[in-house]
């Protein structure tokens, strides 16, 4: 694999500081699926028609990573939502919107204005041992979300009546081929396709037509189940957090923002982009809750659910064959594009770390490592699921496990890396969004107690549950607290501040990371880092210790 050293980009404004990106094929223009823009193209956008040009040419990042994040798991937890507990969980997706577009507009910035992925940022600012630690969190989680993404592959083509086995290798050289063209336009198009193909479960949503008032009411209206187990529900609400904010959507956006050569001039049309894909899986969520409830409601089904095959047939009952074959097409469609991006997120993952070539715009050829990589996820995942005898619902529960557990470190490291200056210089997060995001990482953790917990401890009460709720309180509290502190002396990671510039911020990039000044962490987030540290080796070591056991048995 040839090493790609830092480059510096052209511009037409002198001071502009060199680009740190590691890859030359990162720069230039901005091929779009549906627009191009010239690499030194700096005129105002001044009319409307201008401006939704250039939002054409930019869609793609916000719109590939929030669809597909309705992913086969997705399907599994809302529509074990809806079949369980009827529409009344809809307002967790409410409590999410604002949580998924801070975390994810944090990792616009990143991409934008250093040019560089997410784990190459941790390894740099934070040290090896976590650089390492988010890697191997990374391959680990999206290895085992990429067998749960076959799962839902095998449960479509078993509804419609496919080879399992051969739907199943069919759909892995699909997903292979479709990246792996040297073109990063021609995937992308291919993405925004499977993008549009989640539309199916709107025509899925009216065919059925859950009750729209009672659908308003629960969405804004926060209630638990009536007579349901504290415990099982609590449950749900964890995985519905961990399906709908999952840490391979940090790493993918960031990198493939990158790739399509996104500089901080397009930010803005980036944030809409953001929106446009966060309004898509809310009303797929949404639809899935919703008709899921309304098809199984006074059915000796109801509150049994098994998995995405089962709600097919429950469609099919209730409305009839055409809204059960829309569900498992876009299960089908849903289950692809998660597994593109997911085995995207880790390949550039690996080639951001090691300074190798790790483009869509290079050929095969010129990328061995990076495409090797993302083929052998596929590969992997694909056998798995179509060996006999493997436990694929242990793998699925142990994705959404580890998923929970893990998830507080990456939103931690995200928050710090948007505070230090010497990355993205007049980008910093303010103060009111370190506020919010502290309190979204201490319910996360929070979350991720509860999870562990109940994992290792399938008796464990709502008493326990209850206790471990009332002390989150506190915590968060007492963690939003901390988070203030940190942005008040310096916003935790500090840096020797960088010679003032005249650099306009839409024109400022972070310089080559071999000449940044060195990151030092205050007091309070060396204390919350080692907390963080001991926690999810403890947590995660038990999890898959108990993993194992059951897998043995």
């Amino acid at each position: 694999m040839t090493k790609h050293i830092p480059l510096q980009a052209t511009s037409a404004c002198a001071a502009v500081p060199p680009s740190a990106v590691l890859d030359s094929a990162h720069l230039g223009e901005i091929r779009g699926a549906l627009g191009t823009i010239a690499a030194d193209d700096r005129a105002p956008r001044r009319t409307l028609k201008a401006r939704l040009q250039t939002l054409l040419a930019i869609a793609g990042p916000g719109l590939i990573v929030m669809v597909g994040d309705n992913d086969a798991g997705a399907f599994g937890t809302y529509t074990q939502a809806g079949q369980n507990y009827g529409t009344t969980l809809l307002w967790t997706l409410l409590l999410l919107i604002p949580v998924l577009y801070v975390n994810q507009e944090m990792v616009v910035r990143l991409g934008a204005v250093t040019g560089v992925g997410h784990a190459r940022l941790i390894f740099a600012r934070f040290g090896k041992f976590w650089g390492a630690f988010s890697v191997a969190d990374l391959f680990l989680l999206n290895a085992l979300t990429l067998v749960t993404e076959f799962i839902g592959i095998s449960l479509a083509l078993q509804y419609l009546g496919l080879s399992q086995f051969w739907g199943v290798i069919a759909a892995a050289v699909i997903i292979t081929f479709a990246v792996s063209t040297g073109d990063f336009r021609r995937f992308e198009r291919f993405a925004l396709l499977l993008v549009a193909g989640s539309l199916l479960l709107i025509p899925v949503a009216v065919m059925v037509h859950p009750p729209l008032p009672q659908l308003a009411h629960d969405f804004f209206v926060p209630k638990m189940p009536a007579g349901a187990p504290l415990g099982e529900v609590m449950l749900l609400i964890i995985a519905i957090v961990g399906t709908t904010i999952a840490p391979w959507q940090l790493f993918f956006q960031q990198s493939y923002l990158i790739d399509k050569r996104i500089t901080p001039r397009f930010i803005r049309y980036e944030r809409w982009d953001l929106c446009v894909g966060i309004a898509l899986v809310i009303i797929g969520a949404v639809a899935m809750i919703g008709f899921s409830a309304a098809a199984f409601a006074g059915r000796p089904e109801f509150g049994a659910y098994t998995d995405a095959l089962g709600t097919a047939h429950g469609l099919e009952q209730a409305a009839g064959r055409l809204p059960a074959i829309l569900f498992a097409l876009a299960l089908l469609d849903a289950s692809i594009i998660g597994a593109a991006a997911v085995s995207l997120a880790t390949a550039y993952a690996i080639g951001d770390v090691f300074a190798v070539a790790h483009s869509l715009h290079r050929k095969p050829s010129e990328a061995k490592g990076f495409y090797a990589v993302y083929a052998g996820l596929i590969a992997f995942a694909a056998a798995l699921v179509v060996t006999p005898g493997m436990p694929l619902g242990l793998l699925t529960n142990a994705v959404q496990t580890l998923a929970g557990v893990l998830l507080p470190s990456a939103t931690v490291f995200l928050l710090l890396l948007c505070n230090d200056k010497a990355v993205l210089g007049p980008w910093v997060n303010r103060r009111a969004g370190n506020l919010f995001t502290g309190a979204i990482v201490a319910v996360l953790v929070l979350l991720s107690v509860i999870l562990t917990v109940s994992v290792l401890f399938p008796g464990v009460g709502e008493t326990t549950i209850l206790g471990i709720l009332g002390g989150g309180v506190v915590g968060a509290l007492l963690l939003s607290g901390a988070v203030a502190l940190i942005a008040r002396r310096g916003q935790g990671v500090r840096a020797e501040p960088p010679a003032r510039s005249v650099v306009a911020p839409e024109e400022w990039r972070m310089p080559l990371l071999a000449t940044l000044p060195p990151a030092r962490l205050s007091a309070v987030s060396r204390t919350w880092l080692l907390v963080l540290r001991g926690y999810l080796v403890l947590a995660a070591g038990l999890v898959l210790y108990r993993i194992v056991e059951l897998i043995a048995r």
